[in-house]
């Protein structure tokens, strides 16, 4: 699928002749509405949307992983927080150390918003680059907040409490990535880059169909 970006005219379009609605983030018929513009991606139409287009919808994405992660794992969760963040998204973790600390790091390296859903009652105990602490006082009950209040999610390696993460987001019908050895659960996406990630998670945002 081709994807054009009229930036004159803030339109963008497919090749099926539809035309993404950004306030209420669905395809329509054009009805004779010109799709012209420049061909982008499914990211760089991401980064518009976000940034350019003057939608207010923020759902963010969830990046799960253990509190114990080998150091090529908190890499990529940093690395992945950051440029989920230069496009403008929004995300969600469960606001404590290891990869939640990692992504949320990389977050803020990138001007985002990290939001922390903690199974703490006490907001003090979030990591320091979460941006929205919340206290749930729910202990591992809150993997449920999280997989259900997530656009989709990433799972970056992980015991089991990300299997469970990962169980209830299929369960809850969202899109799952998995990244170094995420949890293998029939119906996740597995990836080996950060960039299929990326794409992964832009096409859900687009509504499109996820090619991994």
């Amino acid at each position: 699928m081709t994807l054009r970006l009229d930036s004159t005219r803030a339109r963008l379009s497919d090749d099926a002749g539809r035309v993404f609605r950004p306030a209420s983030r669905v395809w329509e018929a054009c009805n004779g509405e010109s799709t012209g513009g420049d061909e982008v991606s499914p990211v760089e139409a991401v980064e518009w949307l976000q940034r350019k287009s003057g939608s207010p919808c923020r759902v963010p994405v969830g990046v799960i992983g253990a509190r114990e992660a080998r150091p090529d794992q908190l890499e990529a969760a940093g690395h992945l927080g950051r440029r989920l963040a230069e496009r403008g998204l929004t995300v969600l973790c469960g606001g404590r150390q290891g990869i939640m600390e990692a992504v949320c790091r990389g977050v803020a390296a990138g001007g985002g918003i990290s939001i922390g859903i903690l199974p703490d009652g006490d907001a003090a105990a979030a990591n320091p680059y979460v941006t929205v602490p919340v206290a749930t006082g729910l202990g591992i009950a809150r993997n449920a907040i999280v997989a259900r209040a997530a656009l989709c999610l990433v799972a970056i390696g992980g015991g089991y409490g990300t299997i469970s993460e990962v169980a209830l987001g299929l369960q809850f019908e969202k899109a799952v990535f998995t990244l170094l050895e995420g949890p293998a659960i029939t119906g996740i996406h597995s990836c080996t880059t950060c960039d299929q990630v990326l794409d992964g998670v832009a096409r859900v945002v687009l509504g499109l169909p996820v090619e991994i």
